[in-house]
């Protein structure tokens, strides 16, 4: 415990959001994206590539590398996105980002790949080290283990739902795979039983997992690398439509609900630390400045409220959830940005990662 009884963690990091930006800032947009990071108490975060227009050319990378510079408040990274034919400029992009992001299964966007050819030219083209991030439901899985294997490529498994999934990934971990994976919290602490009640609030991809599922996640968590926001927001209007598109803010409730499970004794301080900065740190490659922190006060406890939030669209399937830990100061690079609610620096303070 640091002064005034707040408990200094590392500057967290989330490798898994949507900020939206450029294509759909009627959603979020990287300053407000940035600000609800801070606000959560993340000072790195890495932006997935399923804009409207795709992150899939370099010219794209560079126009939204230049346009988040100018905004951001928190450092930021970026994936790239696998299409079909774009494997010929992986080595020009690949210094630039921090990974690649395969989608196998139904997203935002239209970056879903399913051919087996295509699938092959991108793991055999992938240069170097960084992973590739993939998007893989169910029996994926398994072909996404397999083509780890053959092509000795790390592969980090997005968003991971189901005990099959989980099972399979702890036996390839034994058997020495090049495989890291994550979860995220709405899939820790939802299920599909609260659709019901949340409505379109409650669609995601993958989608809310059954009880079962659920408490595999929890009772594998040694095998679990990280805990990734999936930041997605949508508008109001959008999620109460008849077709709510797939997705759910993240980034300013993670970190309350990960503390409340270290009050119930769920969870260590030790192994949060791990789940939301270590692991992140090392697989991604990001290192942090000394003088970086999150302080929290783990005696506050309150109700979360959708219209508090940074995010712009303003709205959390968490609603009136009773949590325990508020952030109360983020510290980046020996500046304070954000202390008792308020972010403290402007757009472009945040550094591009690479």
């Amino acid at each position: 415990m640091g002064k005034n009884n707040l408990l200094k963690l590392p500057g967290l990091i989330d490798p898994h959001v949507h900020l939206r930006d450029p294509g759909s800032t009627e959603k979020e947009d990287f300053f407000t994206g940035t600000c609800a990071a801070v606000a959560g108490g993340y000072t790195a975060i890495i932006d997935m590539p399923n804009n409207p227009h795709p992150i899939t050319t370099e010219e794209a990378l560079s126009e939204k590398i230049s346009l988040a510079s100018r905004k951001i408040v928190c450092d930021v990274g970026f994936h790239f996105g696998a299409s079909p034919s774009n494997y010929p400029v992986y080595k020009q992009i690949e210094a630039k980002v921090k990974g690649l992001k395969l989608y196998l299964d139904q997203t935002t966007g239209p970056l879903l790949i399913e051919d087996l050819e295509a699938i092959l030219n991108i793991f055999q083209h992938w240069p170097g080290q960084k992973p590739i991030l993939v998007h893989a439901e169910g029996v994926k899985v398994a072909m996404v283990l397999a083509l780890s294997y053959l092509y000795r490529k790390p592969v980090h498994f997005c968003h991971i739902s189901q005990k099959s999934e989980i099972e399979l990934i702890k036996k390839a971990k034994e058997q020495g795979f090049l495989v890291t994976c994550e979860v995220t919290p709405h899939h820790l602490f939802l299920t599909q039983e609260d659709v019901k009640n949340l409505g379109g609030f409650g669609i995601m991809k993958p989608p809310l997992p059954s009880k079962r599922d659920q408490e595999a996640l929890w009772e594998n968590l040694a095998v679990i690398d990280l805990v990734a926001s999936d930041h997605a927001p949508h508008t109001l209007a959008e999620k109460q439509s008849p077709q709510p598109p797939f997705g759910v803010p993240g980034l300013e409730t993670t970190l309350p609900l990960l503390l409340t499970a270290v009050s119930e004794k769920r969870l260590t301080l030790e192994r949060l630390v791990e789940l939301t900065f270590l692991n992140p740190s090392r697989i991604f490659k990001i290192q942090q400045d000394p003088a970086t922190s999150t302080e929290v006060d783990l005696q506050e406890s309150y109700f979360i409220q959708g219209s508090e939030l940074k995010t712009k669209c303003r709205w959390s399937p968490f609603q009136d959830w009773r949590v325990c830990g508020r952030v109360r100061r983020v510290t980046l690079r020996g500046q304070i940005v954000f202390e008792q609610g308020q972010v403290l620096v402007p757009p472009g303070f945040g550094r591009i990662l690479y």
